[in-house]
Parts: C-alpha cells; sequence; structure tokens
C-alpha cells in the first residue's frame, strides 16, 4: 500500500535530511504537515533538475518565452478557469477524533480501483465494504473540499478582497498569452514556460515530498493551430523523454498511460501521464495534456478581450488549442534520489550515484592529512582553481580519507580529488578516486583544472 513506506524510501528519507538534502518543514518548532526544507545539497540538486529543464525545452529552442507570474492573482482567474467550482478533494472525517482524511487515498490503500470515481461512488465504496479510519473509528460522509488557500488583498476583508495562492502555474501563463502575442507575434506553434511555485491544501500530504502543500511546477502551455495538434503533441513527448534521459531515469522505470476519457480532467481531449517506478509504487511523474481552447476561451468570455491569434499576412483569426508539458519538480526530484541511491554490498557503503551533470557536487578536495601545512596548503590552492571553473566543489578535511570517502559516496559527489606528497615533489598529479567504482588514478593537475 503506497502509505506504507517501504524500506528503501526510509533509507532515501534518513540520508536526505542526515546528508543536508531535505528537512521536515519547521522542524525546530515540531514541524508543519506538507511542508519541506531544502539543505544545501537539496537546493542545488533541485536547482539543477530546473536549470536544466529551462535549457531544454526554453534556452535551445526558438519557439518558447519564458514568463513568470505573480502568484497572487485577480479571484476572476479562478473562477473562469473553473477553479473555485471544481478544485476539490472527496473528504472524510474520523467521526471520533475529528481528523480529515482523503476517501480515495483511504480505498486505495485497502486495495481498491477508484480511477474516475465520483463523490457519491466513493462514498458507496467507503460504506459498501466497511472502511474505518486509521484508528479504527467510524467516517463521516464524502463531501467536497476545496484545495486552494485563500487569502484577502488590501486592508479591507470582504468578497471583493479575495484571493487565492496559485494551485497551478498554468493560469499565469494564460493570463499573459496576449502581451507576448501583442509585444513578440511570434509564429504558430510557440509555447510559453513557467517555473515557480503552486500551493495546494492537501487533505493528508504524505510519501515525503510525492504530495505536499507547497511545491513548484515546470510547465510549457504551447499554442498550436487546431488542424496539427497531433504534431506537436507527439514532438513534445520526445522532448520529455530526451529530458528524463538527461537526468539519467532508466526507461524501464517510466511507464506511458493514456489517460482514459473517464479519468481526463474536463478540459482535455488526450492526455498521456508518465509514471515513475517510485519506492512507494508506480505513480504519476508528470503529465502532458492536448486542452483544446477551453482555456483561451474561458478568458475571452470573462474578459470580453479577443484571444483570438491573427495568421500573419492574412485575414485568417482563430482561438489557437493548448498542449501542455506539467512537471512537478519534487516529483522529479524523488525519482532522481531513488534511482540514484545503490547500497553497494560489496564495500558496505550508501552510494547515491546522480548523473555528473546534475550532481549537487562535482568535485571534493582533500588534503591526504590535515595536519601537514604544505599538503593543505596546495590542496586549498588545487580547490580554489575548481571552484572558479565549476563552482559546485567542496572542501573537505574532516577525519580521514576513508570516512571522506564514504560521506561523499553518500551525497552522490563523481570524483574526489586528493592532494598528497606526490603531489607537492614535483610530479604535477593528484589522485582521483571514482564514486561508482571506488577506483582511483594518477591524474595531472595540468588535464584536471
Amino acid at each position: 500500500m503506497s502509505s506504507q513506506k517501504n524500506e528503501k524510501m526510509e533509507a532515501i528519507i534518513s540520508l536526505a535530511k542526515r546528508r543536508g538534502f531535505i528537512y521536515p518543514g519547521s522542524d525546530v518548532y515540531g514541524g508543519l504537515s506538507g511542508t519541506w526544507d531544502y539543505g544545501p545539497l537539496g537546493v542545488t540538486l533541485k536547482r539543477k533538475i530546473m536549470q536544466l529543464w529551462w535549457q531544454h525545452f526554453v534556452e535551445s529552442r526558438d519557439d518558447m518565452y519564458g514568463v513568470d507570474a505573480a502568484i497572487l492573482m485577480n479571484q476572476k482567474v479562478w473562477q473562469a478557469s473553473g477553479h473555485v467550482d471544481t478544485f476539490a478533494d472527496p473528504l472524510v472525517e474520523d467521526l471520533k477524533t475529528g481528523e480529515r482524511l482523503r476517501a480515495d487515498h483511504l480505498l486505495e490503500d485497502a486495495g481498491y480501483d477508484v480511477e474516475g470515481q465520483t463523490m457519491a461512488q466513493l462514498d458507496e465504496l467507503i460504506k459498501q465494504h466497511g472502511i474505518k479510519s486509521p484508528s479504527g473509528n467510524e467516517l463521516s460522509s464524502v463531501r467536497t473540499f476545496n484545495m486552494m488557500f485563500s487569502t484577502t488583498v488590501g486592508p479591507v476583508a470582504d468578497d471583493k478582497s479575495v484571493s487565492y495562492l496559485r494551485p497551478e502555474t498554468a493560469q499565469g501563463i494564460f493570463t499573459n498569452y496576449k502581451n507576448i502575442v501583442d509585444n513578440f507575434y511570434p509564429n504558430l506553434p510557440f509555447g510559453l514556460a513557467q517555473q515557480g511555485k503552486a500551493f495546494r491544501n492537501e487533505i493528508s500530504p504524505r510519501d515525503f515530498i510525492f504530495r505536499s502543500r507547497e511545491f513548484e511546477q515546470m510547465e510549457i502551455e504551447y499554442f498550436v493551430r487546431p488542424d496539427n495538434w497531433q504534431e506537436s503533441f507527439d514532438a513534445l513527448l520526445k522532448d520529455i523523454y530526451d529530458y528524463l534521459e538527461a537526468l539519467g531515469l532508466p526507461s524501464d522505470k517510466i511507464h506511458e498511460l493514456d489517460v482514459p476519457e473517464a479519468d481526463r480532467a474536463h478540459y482535455s481531449e488526450k492526455t498521456i501521464d508518465l509514471e515513475y517506478d517510485y519506492p512507494i509504487g508506480r505513480k504519476e511523474l508528470l503529465g502532458l495534456a492536448y486542452r483544446t481552447d477551453f482555456d483561451l476561451k474561458n478568458i475571452q468570455n470573462a474578459s470580453s478581450k479577443t484571444m483570438e491569434y491573427m495568421v500573419k499576412g492574412t485575414n485568417e483569426r482563430f482561438i489557437p488549442h493548448v498542449i501542455e508539458p506539467s512537471f512537478g519538480v519534487e516529483r522529479v526530484l524523488m525519482a532522481v534520489m531513488e534511482n540514484a541511491y545503490w547500497f553497494d554490498e560489496a564495500n558496505d557503503r550508501i552510494v547515491m550515484k546522480f548523473p555528473e551533470n546534475i550532481a549537487p557536487v562535482k568535485y571534493a578536495v582533500s588534503p591526504l592529512l590535515k595536519n601537514k601545512p604544505e599538503l593543505v596548503a596546495k590542496a586549498r590552492e588545487v580547490y580554489a582553481a575548481l571552484k572558479k571553473k565549476y563552482g559546485n566543489v567542496m572542501w573537505d578535511d574532516n577525519g580521514n580519507i576513508g570516512k571522506r570517502y564514504r560521506r561523499q559516496d553518500e551525497i552522490g559527489t563523481p570524483q574526489c580529488v586528493v592532494i598528497d606528497f606526490e603531489t607537492i615533489e614535483g610530479d604535477g598529479t593528484v589522485t582521483v578516486r571514482d564514486r561508482d567504482t571506488t577506483e582511483q588514478k594518477r591524474v595531472k593537475l595540468d588535464e584536471l583544472i
């Protein structure tokens, strides 16, 4: 069952806290469920995943434009998009303790398939099978719970001042569609890309960072002619696979699900979910949806401003259709950490086998002995040169060399550079130790730097 974290998941969570990747949010005050803080290594890994995405989908293309919309938006945005009325999860309450729980999660944990079930159907399943709360108590009837965090803007709290922390980044892209068309007049097809925070008031956040209340998204809205959406859909799907390969995720852990009509979002005419074999089970990693003209048409109707695109050199006008690749950063990061985690039984060590292009630390530099000033001075010189060139380089002289290697293995450093007596005696080489094989070789400093 997905709520039962297996040994590998527990080991990853332990390592994440022990080595400064991810901490429980507000931990010193007892925590706040569904929130997570990123330590020095975690924030670097996260940024590298996001930078690789930006380079892959935006900077390397000439049909993509970046935007960064405000988190707080006019309430009309969420009314027109349907979020105010429909962005809800099925809620039940423990009648004895008052604990609030997700009805679909309780049924899934009991082994029932609830894909596409309505609130009424979930309620019937719970009653039919006698599903209880985790405490063994009776449950209330299923009701809807809107997941948006609401707030007020300005000094007066009334209906007009209501706003929401955005539950997705997509609507910020759609509201800027007209600005980009008016300012840049791009040829179709073209895309708008955004990375940023989103917030959902999850009833029962769980499974580490897989389902949380505050997270980051990487999304594209790709605007196309209605008659050739399939071509762009297929091309974006291929680009997604290329990105996942660049992250080092193996193809045999990624599964393509053509979502049936009954399970698709109301705006989607076609959705492909890519699922990943996490330690918690096969779960959604990301989605690719054909949203037709649903969003732009709603904006046009609600704002009375035209969202039509006029083809250059013609009088042809129409509302473009949209294809949306949507990535959750934390879900990608969790897949990267799961794939990297390796217990090397032969050498009794834990290794995070991050691909070199996203490893939080590229090199760790050490003097063989930290009580030898000449070794330390030379090691500092090498460290400074590598740091200047690569940035993500760590100095490590804590403990003996074996302990340093083990520590660097656990944070995924591909190579450790050790300055020893041969280095300072004039041969100009250092020892470079490989993370995955533990092999050591002599490398000329000039070649390294």
